[in-house]
Order: structure tokens, then sequence, then C-alpha cells
């Protein structure tokens, strides 16, 4: 993303935070409303963009040429962040609601889980396609390192390397 002043801005010095927040929250929570089904959600998500300008190094984030603009690309990552997490908590409440009462999980260790898993998908977003395939080959299906290089038609020492990234983000996620 490209932070241009506008001839204006430079004229006028940047609009404050509370500025951009007046005069694009509005139009901005319209927008998630528009994407989403539920006005709650959408007014954190309005927020957390706004919270996301507040960590932007610097004064760039007020002294864009397009607000709008930014504000929905920022937006759209946080909406694909929202959904994501979402799918992942309807997976883990439908393999909730096939245990057994007696093994089912307490509100606290549902809770943890569930944080446990919005993590460990983080980490594997943030991992090449390769990587992570061979990550989960290796972990979930028990691979060896030979047979995971002939399905990625890699070879053996890429696919060190690929775990080795891999267990690197994850070093990063415990950190």
């Amino acid at each position: 993303m490209t932070y241009a002043v506008s001839p204006a801005a430079e004229s006028q010095g940047p609009p404050s935070l509370s500025q951009l927040y007046g005069q694009h929250h509005p139009w901005l929570l319209r927008w998630l409303r528009g994407k989403l089904s539920c006005t709650d959600h959408a007014a954190d998500l309005a927020q957390d963009t706004f919270v996301k300008l507040l960590a932007t190094p610097g004064e760039r984030a007020f002294t864009l040429r397009e607000p709008r603009a930014y504000l929905t690309t920022v937006a759209r990552r946080l909406l694909i962040d929202h959904y994501r997490r979402q799918s992942l908590e309807q997976a883990w409440l439908a393999t909730l609601a096939q245990l057994p009462a007696p093994v089912t999980p307490s509100a606290e260790e549902r809770l943890l889980i569930l944080e446990t898993l919005h993590r460990i998908d983080a980490m594997l977003d943030g991992l090449g396609a390769k990587v992570r395939t061979a990550f989960l080959l290796s972990q979930l299906e028990g691979m060896a390192y030979a047979d995971i290089a002939a399905r990625l038609k890699v070879s053996e020492r890429t696919v060190k390397r690929y775990m080795v990234q891999a267990l690197a983000q994850c070093i990063l996620l415990l950190a």
C-alpha cells in the first residue's frame, strides 16, 4: 500500500485520527453492515479497522490520498479473518455436538481449545502452501519426509527446510 500525500493534506497538515474517524466511520460501518448479517459484528470490525490505523507507524495512516480505499482494504482483511474464525468455531461446535456427554469438555476447556485452534490457524495461514502441506502431512498423517518429498515432488532436503520454517512459525506463535 502506498502512502501518497494529497496536496490539500500537505497544505493543511494531516488530519487527526478523530477527524478520520468522524469523516469515515459511518461510511465504513454501512459498508460492513452490507457484508455482514450482524450489526454488532459490523461495529466491532469498524472499530478494529480504526485500531489498526492507530497501530500504523508514524503519521502515514493519517496522510492517505484515498483513506476509504485504505480503510476498505484493512476492513476486508479483518472480514476474511472474521469468516475464518467463524468457520473454525462452527467446525469445533459441530465436533463438540458429536461427543458423548461424559466426554464433553467444560466451558473453560472449550474456550481454551478454541483459542488454541485460532492460534494454530493463524500459524498455518502464515505459511506458504507447500510448507503448510508438508507440515500437516508430517504432523497429522505421520508421513516420513521421503514420502512427503515424493508427494510434493521436491527433494527430501527441501521438505526438511519446509519443516524448519513451519516449526519456526510454531515457536513464534508460542513466544
